[in-house]
C-alpha cells in the first residue's frame, strides 16, 4: 500500500523540556533584533544603576560617620542615589515597553502556524483527535510563550547578573570570604532548586496530561449533548469525568507537597548565606576592618539580591513548565501532512472536466482494505452514482476525490491530470462537496451560505438559497439572514442544515459537483424539488452522485453499484432493472418499503 496509508499513529508525548524549544523561538523574536539588542542594553544599565545603589549608600553612611561630616558632599550623594534608584526602575519599564511588540509578535506568528499547520494536517490526524485536549495545548503553548521569554530574559538572566556583579565587588572592595560565600550560596540554592525542581516535574507534567484529557472529555461530553440526553448517561458523563479529575487531583497534591519541600530549602540556603554574611561584615566592624557603611552595603546587597532570588524556584519551575507547554505546541507543527503538494506540482487545468478513476486501491488501516481495484469514468458535463449498501466505500470515493488522502494503489486524473500531482488548493477550488453529514459555523445564516464563496454579492448569496429552497424559510424568521445557527448548526433540523450546505455549493459554482446523500435529511416533497434542481444544475457540470436511495439517481447516466469496496454492476438505470441483480434486487426492497403504509 502507499506509505502514507501507514502514517496514522498519534504523535509520541512529549520528552524531558529542553533547550531545544527556546531554540525554536529564537527566529520569531530576532525579527526585530534592534527591539531586542535595545531591550538588552535597557536591562543591563537597569542592573547597572540597581547594583550601584548600595555603594552609593555606603559612601552617605561613611560621609556622616565621620569626625566632621561634610554638607555639600552628601547631598551630592543623596541625589545620586535617588538618581540611580529612578534610573534603574525607569530602565526596566522602559525595557518592558520596549520588547512588548517582540513577544506579542512572536505569540501571533506562532499561534497562526499552528493554526495553518492543523489545517493542512490530513482528515485521518482530524478524526483521530481531541478537539478539547489540542485546544488545551494550543492554549497553554500560547500562554507559555510569553511567561518563557519573560522569565529567561527579564528575571533569570538579570538576576544572575547582579549576583556575578555583586559577588565581584564585594571580592574586590571588601575581601574574598563575602564574594566566596554570595557564589556558594548561589550554588547551592540552584543546585536545590533544580535538582528538586527535576524531581516534581514529573508530577507537574502528568498532571498537565491529565487536565487536558479531562478537558477533551468535558468538551466532547458537551459536543454530544443530545446523544447524552437521548441515552440518559449524564452520570456516567459525570463519572468518567470525575475519573479524569481524580487522578489529576492525585498529581496535583504530589506537586503541591513536593513545592512545599522545595521552599524550605530555598528558605533554609538563603536564611544561612545571609546569617554568613551579616555575621563576617559585622565582626569587621567591630575588629575596624570594615565600616558602618560597609555593613550596611553589604545588608542593602543582600537584601537586593536575594529578593529576587528567593523567586528563582518559581522562576525555574515556570520555566520548565513552559518549555513543557511550548514543546507541546511545537509537537503539533512537527507533526508531518499526511497529503502533501510535490515540490513540482502545478495548478489544476480543469478543462472539460472529465474524472477517470484507474485501478484505485485504498485502505484507511492496512489490515482493513475498502477499496479494490476500481475504475470508472466520469465523462465531461456527465452524471454518475454510486450506491450500495453501508460500507461497500460510495464515500471514500469522494474522500479520494477530493484528496482528503492520497489513493494506496491505481491513480485518480482530472483531464489526464494525476491528483497527486496538482496543487491541492487548486483542486479543491474546482470541486464542491455537499456532504451526507452537514456542520455548519456557530455564526449567522448569511455567513454559513456566504462561505462558499465570500466575496460573492448579496444578490448571488439570495440567489443561491432561493435554488436551494431555503430562501422562504430565512425570510419567515424573526432574525432572516442574521439568525445563529448553534454550534455545528445544532440550532437547525436536519433538513434545513442540507439546505444550507447546498446553497453553499451552489454558491461556490464548482466545474465538478459531488452529492453525498445530499438530500438523505429532506422530507420527500422537498427532496424532489431539490433533486430537480440538484440535477438541473448537474446537468453541466461533471457530477458524482453518491446515494442509498436509489430513487435520487434514476437520471445519472451510469450507476455503479458497490458492494465489499468492488463495482459488481454498472449501467443505467432502465439497464440495470433488466439484468435483475443486484440493483434490481435493492429497487425491489426499497419500493416495496415506500408502499407499505406507515
Amino acid at each position: 500500500m502507499h506509505p502514507a496509508v501507514h502514517s496514522h499513529s498519534p504523535p509520541p508525548p512529549p520528552g524531558e523540556p529542553s533547550l531545544r524549544s527556546i531554540g525554536r523561538l529564537f527566529p520569531y523574536l530576532w525579527e526585530f533584533r534592534g527591539r531586542v539588542l535595545l531591550a538588552l542594553a535597557l536591562l543591563i544599565g537597569a542592573k547597572l544603576a540597581s547594583v550601584a545603589v548600595p555603594i552609593v549608600l555606603k559612601d552617605i553612611i561613611d560621609s556622616l560617620n565621620g569626625p566632621r561630616p561634610e554638607v555639600v558632599l552628601p547631598l551630592a550623594l543623596i541625589v545620586s542615589y535617588g538618581l540611580l534608584r529612578f534610573a534603574s526602575t525607569t530602565f526596566a519599564d522602559l525595557r518592558d515597553v520596549v520588547f512588548a511588540k517582540v513577544t506579542q509578535r512572536a505569540m501571533r506568528r506562532i499561534s497562526m502556524a499552528v493554526f495553518k499547520h492543523l489545517h493542512g494536517l490530513s482528515l485521518r490526524f482530524h478524526l483521530e483527535r481531541q478537539t478539547g485536549g489540542i485546544t488545551r495545548d494550543i492554549e497553554r503553548g500560547s500562554k507559555a510563550l510569553s511567561s518563557l521569554v519573560g522569565y529567561l530574559l527579564f528575571r533569570i538572566t538579570p538576576t544572575l547578573l547582579e549576583i556575578v556583579m555583586v559577588a565581584g565587588i564585594l571580592f574586590v572592595k571588601l575581601d574574598w570570604v563575602f564574594g566566596v560565600i554570595t557564589l556558594v550560596t548561589l550554588a547551592a540554592y540552584i543546585g536545590f532548586t533544580v535538582t528538586i525542581t527535576e524531581w516534581r516535574t514529573q508530577f507537574v507534567r502528568r498532571a498537565n496530561t491529565l487536565d487536558s484529557e479531562a478537558y477533551g472529555r468535558a468538551i466532547d461530553s458537551l459536543l454530544n449533548y443530545e446523544t447524552v440526553k437521548y441515552f440518559g448517561n449524564e452520570k456516567y458523563e459525570a463519572e468518567r469525568y470525575d475519573s479524569s479529575l481524580v487522578q489529576w487531583e492525585d498529581m496535583a497534591l504530589k506537586s503541591q507537597r513536593s513545592l512545599g519541600l522545595l521552599n524550605a530549602a530555598q528558605a533554609g540556603t538563603i536564611a544561612i548565606g545571609v546569617t554568613l554574611m551579616v555575621l563576617r561584615a559585622a565582626n569587621g566592624v567591630v575588629h575596624g576592618t570594615l565600616t558602618l557603611g560597609d555593613l550596611v552595603m553589604v545588608n542593602a546587597f543582600l537584601l537586593q539580591m536575594f529578593q529576587p532570588l528567593s523567586f528563582l524556584g518559581v522562576m525555574y519551575r515556570q520555566i520548565k513548565e513552559s518549555i513543557t507547554d511550548v514543546e507541546r505546541m511545537f509537537q503539533l507543527l512537527q507533526r508531518p501532512r499526511e497529503i502533501e503538494d510535490l515540490p513540482d506540482a502545478r495548478p489544476l487545468a480543469v478543462r472539460a472536466g472529465e474524472v477517470r478513476f484507474e485501478h484505485v486501491g485504498f485502505a484507511y488501516n492496512p489490515d482493513r482494505p475498502i477499496l479494490h481495484d476500481v475504475s470508472f469514468v466520469i465523462p465531461a458535463g456527465r452524471t454518475v452514482a454510486a450506491v450500495g449498501s453501508s460500507g461497500a466505500g460510495k464515500s471514500t470515493l469522494a474522500r479520494l476525490l477530493f484528496r482528503f488522502y492520497d489513493v494506496g494503489a491505481g491513480s485518480i486524473r482530472i483531464d489526464g491530470q494525476d491528483l497527486r500531482h496538482v496543487t491541492q488548493d487548486s483542486l479543491r477550488a474546482a470541486i464542491g462537496v455537499v456532504p451526507q453529514d452537514t456542520v455548519l459555523f456557530n455564526d449567522s445564516i448569511y455567513y454559513n451560505i456566504a462561505y462558499g464563496r465570500p466575496d460573492a454579492t448579496r444578490e448571488e448569496i439570495i440567489e443561491a438559497a432561493r435554488a436551494a429552497h431555503i430562501l422562504r424559510f430565512i425570510e419567515s424568521l424573526p432574525q432572516g439572514w442574521d439568525t445563529v445557527v448553534g454550534e455545528r448548526g445544532l440550532k437547525l433540523s436536519g433538513g434545513e442544515k442540507q439546505r444550507v450546505a447546498i446553497a453553499r455549493t451552489l454558491l461556490k459554482n464548482p466545474a465538478i459537483l459531488v452529492l453525498d446523500e445530499a438530500t438523505s435529511a429532506l422530507d420527500t416533497q422537498t427532496e424532489k424539488a431539490i433533486q430537480a434542481e440538484l440535477l438541473e444544475i448537474a446537468r453541466s457540470r461533471t457530477s458524482l452522485i453518491i446515494a442509498h436511495r436509489l430513487s435520487t439517481v434514476v437520471e445519472a447516466d451510469e450507476i455503479l453499484v458497490m458492494e465489499g469496496g468492488r463495482i459488481v454492476e454498472r449501467g443505467c438505470h432502465p439497464e440495470l432493472l433488466a439484468k435483475n441483480g443486484v440493483y434490481a434486487h435493492m429497487w425491489a426492497l426499497q419500493q416495496q418499503a415506500e408502499e407499505e403504509p406507515a
